[in-house]
């Protein structure tokens, strides 16, 4: 073969693969600043990174996201390496996050696991406004606590997230996919439903009613939305269990004054979803809005072959994110504290009795406002235990909250490493707090009152 070039052809530029893109250096500081915003309040509510690979068994995600979703189907980036395994680029992460949850035994270090990833991730959609074929996502998984407390509080630290980046047109949509018990039941009431009208619908519809009903939810069909619209609805077919944990879900939600949407037909496009699921979409997107969604997903672990572990977790399109946000970000100064540096949280509030979550959680708010790293459990733990847990943690300063501090209208402040305690009124902590913190980190002593009842 001849080595010459035929200088007479001009060679051609190669183009970046369609779906990809390059971000240049007059794009990335946004998504620096979508990004550094997300590590801040990730730390703030105490979430640790975690990276996984980009490629992983194609088992894991056949297994994890459902053999008949479209993902699996259509878009996956699946190939056979030289060993002949088959391979598949990750379509998304939550599936890999618990793959190394089981693989790793992280269960048997912490209960709950709080963990976040930022990353590229790889489905073959068709190209259109803020989607890509290799697109980035920012996302988290509480691993360990089936509490609706978990669900509550991740949504909070999203509505922050996104006033954070200036934001504000956006709406919360929220629905309940029921559990194991109660799911099936409703699959063969809406596959009954579906017998009359499938022939009338989408090729795809027309498939899915067979394999996976549940998935007709996912269609974006124009002409199948009004048949969609008259199928019933899971909510109306939840067992005693799930109702009364999306009920604790919608009145945590309100108690922080969290506004919401109830959305019966938002099923999200992954199969291991149970319980709640949300999606957030904002309204500069135009009619493909959505920015992220996520929800519970009790029974992953198990089908992966760990222990039972429920979960909750959520995925940030960070392509349409960036695309919601830039406007908001170049035209305004969100200010705020970095975290302290991962593995010390800032402050533990220890709560004791029902009355006192309520309070609990808006001081855990407030302080995660000013950028400290706070730890609120989501389960009522006795005293003894609570500082167990704080020391463990590494925590500052611990806030404990009971029916004597409500009675009294002062919580017990206690510095962690010297063991003394003050009581101090609720107002007051978040300011009390950042002298303290501001003081310990210039080496100086505050002057403090009288202590009160040291552990």
């Amino acid at each position: 073969m001849s080595s010459k070039v035929d200088v007479t052809k001009p060679i051609q530029p190669i183009r970046a693969v369609k779906g990809t893109r390059d971000l240049l250096p007059s794009e990335t500081p946004v998504w620096q600043r979508v990004e550094e915003e997300a590590r801040r309040v990730l730390a703030a509510y105490n979430f640790r990174e975690i990276r996984t690979p980009v490629l992983e068994p194609t088992e894991l995600f056949a297994r994890s996201v459902g053999i008949d979703t479209d993902i699996v189907t259509k878009e996956m980036y699946t190939f056979q390496d030289r060993g002949e395994e088959s391979l598949t680029l990750r379509p998304e992460a939550t599936a890999s996050v618990v793959r190394a949850y089981i693989e790793h035994s992280l269960y048997n270090s912490d209960r709950i696991q709080k963990l976040y990833y930022l990353g590229p991730m790889f489905r073959r959609e068709r190209p259109q406004k803020g989607r890509f074929r290799q697109f980035y996502q920012i996302g988290a998984e509480v691993l360990g606590s089936e509490s609706p407390a978990v669900d509550v509080e991740v949504l909070e630290m999203l509505v922050a997230y996104l006033g954070r980046l200036g934001i504000q047109d956006f709406r919360l949509l929220l629905n309940s996919v029921g559990c194991g018990e109660c799911r099936p039941e409703y699959v063969k009431v809406l596959r009954r439903a579906l017998e009359d009208v499938k022939a009338q619908m989408c090729v795809d519809c027309q498939r899915r009613a067979d394999t996976n009903p549940l998935r007709v939810f996912d269609c974006k069909v124009e002409a199948d939305q009004p048949i969609i619209a008259k199928l019933p609805v899971i909510l109306d077919h939840l067992c005693l269990e799930c109702r009364q944990h999306f009920n604790s879900v919608t009145q945590g939600l309100e108690q922080r004054e969290l506004r919401y949407e109830i959305t019966p037909r938002l099923v999200r496009g992954l199969d291991y979803y149970t319980r709640t699921t949300f999606e957030i979409t904002s309204g500069a997107l135009g009619a493909q809005n959505s920015v992220l969604g996520g929800g519970r997903y009790d029974g992953l672990s198990e089908l992966l072959g760990g222990p039972p572990t429920p979960g909750f977790g959520f995925a940030i399109g960070e392509d349409r994110l960036v695309l919601a946000a830039q406007q908001a970000l170049l035209s305004q100064d969100v200010g705020g504290q970095v975290a302290p540096p991962d593995g010390q949280v800032d402050v533990y509030v220890a709560w004791m009795g029902h009355e006192a979550l309520r309070p609990a959680a808006e001081l855990a708010r407030s302080l995660r406002r000013q950028g400290r790293r706070v730890e609120l459990p989501y389960d009522f733990t006795k005293l003894k235990k609570a500082m167990g847990i704080a020391n463990k943690l590494n925590a500052r300063f611990a806030v404990i909250i009971g029916e004597a501090e409500l009675a009294r209208g002062r919580y017990q402040i206690k510095d962690m490493s010297t063991g003394q305690q003050e009581e101090v009124e609720p107002d007051r902590i978040p300011a009390y707090l950042r002298d303290r913190l501001a003081a310990a980190a210039e080496g100086k002593t505050v002057a403090t009152g009288q202590s009160f009842r040291s552990e």
